[in-house]
Order: C-alpha cells, then structure tokens, then sequence
C-alpha cells in the first residue's frame, strides 16, 4: 500500500511565500535607497535628470505587474511565474554588481529589474491568495502579516545598503562601495531562491492550471524573447526622457478610457460600485506623487539639510547615513500597523467603522501635516539644517497616510469592481500607480537647485517651499475628500443595496 505524504499545513505554504517575497523586497528597497543619489554621485546626472529617470522606472515597475499576472495564470503557472522573477531580479542586481559607470549598462539593468518585477509581484500575491481561498477568517491576518514581509525586507536593506556602500568605500574605494552595495541585493535574492527550493514542496499544490501542466517550448521561447524586447523597450524609455513622458501621459489616457468604458457599458447595478472606484483610484494617483517623494525629493533634503546626529534628550546615540531616513517609513508601517488593526476592530465591533472614502480623507490630513512638519522644523534649524527629529516625525505622519490610503487601494479595488473583471482592474490600478510615481518625479523637480546655490541656508528654503506647497496641496485633497463623502457613501450604499440577495420567496404547492 502506497504511503501518502501527509497533508501541507497552511502556514507551512504561507511562510515560503513570506520568505521569499521578504528577501525579493530585501533586494528592491536596497537598491531604490540608493539609486537616485548614485545616479547624482557616481554618473554625474544632475538632480532633475535622476529624478526622471528614477520616477520613469518606478512607473514601469508598476505597470508590468500587469502582464505578469496574466503569463502566471494563463501560459507558465503562478508559481513558474514568481520564482522566474526572482531570478531575473538576481540577475538584474547582479548587472548593477558590475564595477562600471556607464549609464546605458544602467538602463539595461533596470530594464531587467522592471521584467522581473513584472513576473514576481503579482505572482507572489496570487500565491497568499490561492493559499487561504474560501477561509475568510484567515486571509486578512495573512495579507496584514504578508505586507509586514515587505517593510522587515525593506527595513534590513534600507539600513544595510547605505553602511556597505559607505564602510567598502572607505577601504576599497567608492566605486567599490557603490557596486558592492547593489551586490548585496543580489545576494539577498539569491538566499531567498535558495529558501524557496528547500521548502518548495509545501506549494506543490498551490498554484494556477497552468502550473499543473508541462512547459511548452514554444511559449518558453516565445516569453523569452518578449521579456527581452520588453528589457530593451525599457532602456530606451529611461534613457529618453520625452518617450518617458509620452508613454506616462498615454497610460493616463487609456486609464481614463478604460474606466469610461466599463462604466457606460456595465450593468446598473455595478455602475454605482465602478464610480466609487475610479474616485478612489484618482485620489490614489494624489497619493503616490507625495510617495514617490521618499526616493527623491525628501532623499536629496536629507543629503543636504538634516543635521544626522540622532540626540535624545541631549545624549548622542548615532549618525544617520542620509539614505537612511527612507527607513523610517518602514519602521512607522511596522509600528502603526497593529495600532490601526486594533482601531478598526474596536469601531468595527461598535458598528462604526467608518468607510474606506473617510479613511482616505484621514490619510489625505496626516500626509499634509507630516509635509508641514518639514517647514515646521525648518524654523528652528540651525546653518541650514533641521533635526533628525524633524524626519521622524514627518515621517510618521507620512505613514500614517500611507497606511490609510495606499494600504486600502487594493481592498478599495476588491470591494467596489465586479468579480469577472476584478484581475483586470488590478492591473490598471497598478498602472495608475506607475503613472503617479511618475508625476511625482516632475513634482520632485520643483525644489531643482541652481548651479549657484551652494549655501545649506538657500536650498533649506528651496526645499521647504515645496514640502509646504505639498502640504496645502495635502489640505486640498482632504478638503476633496471631504466634500465627495455624501456621493461616496451614497454610490457605497448603492452598490450594497444592488448586491444584496433578495429574500426568498417560498411558494406553496397547491
């Protein structure tokens, strides 16, 4: 009598995604802490040049989960998928490894990066999906532990790729130090490959259909050769800021068709639920130009107007290493996290949870003030520089937001869109995503220095007047949120009603 192997628990299955996807964001929060003083510091781009080109290929990282989605679930599987992506991120960070400072071999490893992006993200996520399907009481806890994975990933490579490159810089000389930086990336990916083929076997019987049937060489080759076009298509747009540019405002546009579309062909009762999302969708976009100001604007601030001795109560405690301060936002989304579970809990069992447009209007507020705090510490700055204690706390404000708005998108997506064009939606709210971090690159650009600026005391109030302009526009958005509430909770009460089973009607037999 044959044996059986005996049943895989789902936390066996969960935790060999969770460690994975820790190690893969490990590697990308690595090398986004980096990326944009690098191209400043080591290829010489002038700080508008890098943030463009930072904020094209944060837009193209978002956008490609799209496609990924569809090739796990439709040619190679979903497993196939991720692992494949993890590899070519690897090999991605490994071309970054490489002691050159050419930008084109620059492009051409983010090129990599965004593909391999594309085949892990969605991937990995319809993992944890398929993982708790049907056991609802379950699969919020494992999406709230899941994206705990991505801040403990990005947390230890936030703090850690800024020491390797600055202690291999002093002993191996600075280009060393960049490149062994971006290494470290790559070995992160690789120890986490590695995890996954010791616990493979507890997500053997996880996946898409198509992970159950054999490759087809055909559509190997053929997935092949589309990535790698894909890989140069990308190089050209990073290296070609006005294709970047027309690409962005061209996926607005089809955004916008889109959703016009679905709402004017879809039935009356799924229209109310599509008008809620797409209002939803656009203050997300709002949202993601503040976000995309941590690799950029709030990056290149720290550089030069935040005095990095971390004093409390007057005892020095350490130097910060100026990429660093992006850490803070993973440490807030770690320490806020439970604190706003246990809130929505707490209303949620007192019947009044307020609604996901309320909560969005909450996050719009605490995104303002954490931009205000930034003019708010510049007043007591002294030589042009403000106190760590300045970043932490707008940090945390920022998180807050962060939490509030961008940590209810998807849920926004999962509530208000039809099943039947759910994965579709998905993958457009990811591309609207990528168009904001775009746009939030050119907002970046307005606190641009001039040649002639070299006194701290100059660019504090260059950067300050843009971190204050973000904070009235912060005041806007809330005050937009806000007004629109009537309409979103009657399209909310709307949508319920249409998607409330009627009761039953019991005929007797005559």
């Amino acid at each position: 009598m044959a044996t059986q192997n005996p049943p895989v628990s789902q936390t066996s299955s969960f935790s060999t995604v969770f460690l994975i996807e820790m190690w893969e964001r490990f590697g990308f929060y690595g090398m986004q802490v980096l990326m944009v003083t690098y191209m400043m510091k080591k290829l010489g781009f002038i700080d508008t040049k890098a943030n463009l080109v930072w904020g094209a290929a944060a837009a193209l990282i978002y956008a490609t989960p799209a496609i990924g989605g569809w090739v796990g679930d439709k040619l190679i599987g979903t497993r196939r998928t991720m692992v494949t992506g993890a590899v070519v991120l690897a090999l991605g960070y490994m071309m970054l490894w490489i002691p050159s400072d050419n930008p084109t071999l620059l492009y051409c490893s983010l090129g990599v990066i965004i593909v391999g992006n594309g085949f892990f993200k969605p991937n990995a996520g319809n993992l944890v999906r398929k993982i708790y399907e049907g056991d609802d009481v379950r699969i919020d806890s494992a999406f709230t532990i899941y994206y705990m994975a991505v801040n403990v990933g990005s947390m230890l490579s936030m703090t850690a790729t800024p020491w390797i490159r600055d202690y291999v810089g002093a002993h191996y000389g600075d280009a060393m130090g960049w490149h062994t930086a971006f290494g470290a990336c790559a070995v992160g990916l690789v120890l986490g490959l590695v995890n996954y083929w010791l616990m493979h076997r507890t997500l053997a019987h996880i996946g898409s259909p198509a992970d159950e049937q054999r490759l087809k060489m055909n559509r190997v080759l053929a997935l092949f050769g589309a990535s790698l076009v894909l890989v140069f298509v990308s190089a050209f747009i990073l290296q070609s800021l006005l294709a970047a540019k027309i690409c962005v405002y061209l996926a607005g546009i089809v955004i916008l068709g889109i959703f016009a579309h679905l709402i004017r062909n879809a039935e009356k009762s799924e229209r109310s639920g599509l008008i809620a999302a797409l209002v939803l969708t656009v203050q997300t976009i709002f949202f993601f130009i503040f976000y995309a100001q941590m690799a950029t604007s709030l990056n290149l601030f720290a550089q030069k107007n935040v005095n990095l001795s971390f004093d409390v109560f007057g005892v020095h405690l350490f130097n910060w290493i100026p990429e660093q301060y992006q850490n803070l936002n993973a440490i807030w989304i770690v320490i806020l996290s439970p604190v706003l579970v246990a809130i929505y809990n707490t209303l949620g069992r007192a019947g009044k949870d307020p609604s996901v447009a309320t909560k969005f209007a909450f996050g719009f507020a605490a995104v303002a003030l954490g931009f205000f705090m930034y003019g708010f510490g510049a007043l007591s700055a002294v030589d042009g520089q403000v106190s760590s204690w300045t970043m932490i706390w707008g940090y945390g404000l920022y998180s807050l937001g962060e939490l509030l708005v961008s940590g209810l998108g998807l849920a926004m997506i999962a509530r208000y869109v039809p099943a039947r064009m759910g994965g579709f939606m998905m993958g457009a709210y990811y591309v609207a995503v990528g168009i904001s971090q775009y746009l939030g690159s050119v907002v970046a650009n307005l606190a641009a220095m001039p040649e002639n600026i070299s006194s701290p005391v100059e660019s504090l109030n260059i950067y300050v007047g843009l971190f204050n302009k973000l904070g009235f526009v912060g005041v806007g958005c809330t005050v937009i949120a806000l007004v629109m509430l009537p309409l979103m909770n009657r399209l909310s009460r709307s949508h319920a009603e249409a998607h409330t089973p009627l009761p039953a009607v019991h005929s007797e037999e005559v």
